[in-house]
């Protein structure tokens, strides 16, 4: 499976908030044999959402969507999704309740946060999601996921969204298959056998430096044969690390 991560916000492109929503997604669906061939930050912009989750739409067998949901005034995904494909934005009645039995339990069990603050409970902004999606009900917050075609929005909240990730990380099951092998040969030396074992093997080869302990060789397929083959021809020809 070729998917694309599109991270959606303001704060990520000031710097005020790291990115390790992609990183994280990209890492738990490389593991499952799944392909990364994007990963994009763009602004909370709905004309330039609509646009970019319908073009990689087409591009990909998935595409995964985080941030941008929720009930400020700087929440659009969900607008831009669901023009993009041409779906009204509905209420959601078990998310609606959903989220109105957790606001109940906060309130039993934080009774001094309403006495000395003013709530804006927006439960229609809350429970509302595209028409015809399939709605995944958000385990650590209110705002929920959805999948909506071959695009899956996740609230940009990491603990939310990676709960909400691990509903659905059975559909990103692929073919690719790893292995590393790690050395403390100079990268600027393996430039040979790198060469000549993407040649002579039906893989791909990436080397990655560390400057804290071992450098990386990483090997990838989708014929496990193939992996074992170039791992092997590696180990003989570099300085490999037990």
């Amino acid at each position: 499976m070729d998917l694309a991560i599109l991270t959606v916000g303001e704060e990520v492109l000031a710097g005020d908030t790291t990115n390790t929503n992609a990183s994280w997604i990209a890492n738990r669906v490389t593991s499952r044999g799944s392909s990364v061939q994007r990963i994009l930050t763009i602004p909370d912009d709905q004309e330039l959402i609509a646009e970019t989750v319908k073009e990689w739409s087409n591009s990909f067998d998935a595409v995964v969507v985080t941030g941008g949901l929720g009930g400020t005034h700087d929440d659009v995904t969900l607008e831009a999704v669901a023009s993009a494909f041409d779906r009204e934005v509905v209420t959601d009645e078990t998310v609606l309740e959903d989220a109105k039995t957790k606001v109940k339990e906060y309130r039993q069990n934080h009774p001094e946060a309403f006495e000395n603050h003013d709530f804006d409970l927006d439960y229609e902004a809350w429970s509302s999601v595209p028409e015809d999606s399939e709605v995944l009900l958000n385990p650590e917050g209110l705002t929920p996921g959805w999948v909506l075609e071959n695009i899956y929005a996740f609230p940009g909240v990491p603990k939310e969204l990676k709960a909400l990730f691990e509903l659905v990380v059975e559909d990103f099951d692929g073919s690719i298959r790893s292995n590393v092998l790690l050395t403390d040969q100079p990268e600027g030396t393996m430039a040979e056998e790198l060469s000549e074992v993407q040649k002579e093997f039906d893989v791909t080869v990436g080397s990655y430096p560390s400057t804290s302990g071992h450098n990386q060789i990483k090997i990838s397929g989708t014929d496990q044969q193939e992996i074992q083959k170039a791992s092997d021809y590696l180990t003989e020809n570099l300085e490999v690390v037990d």
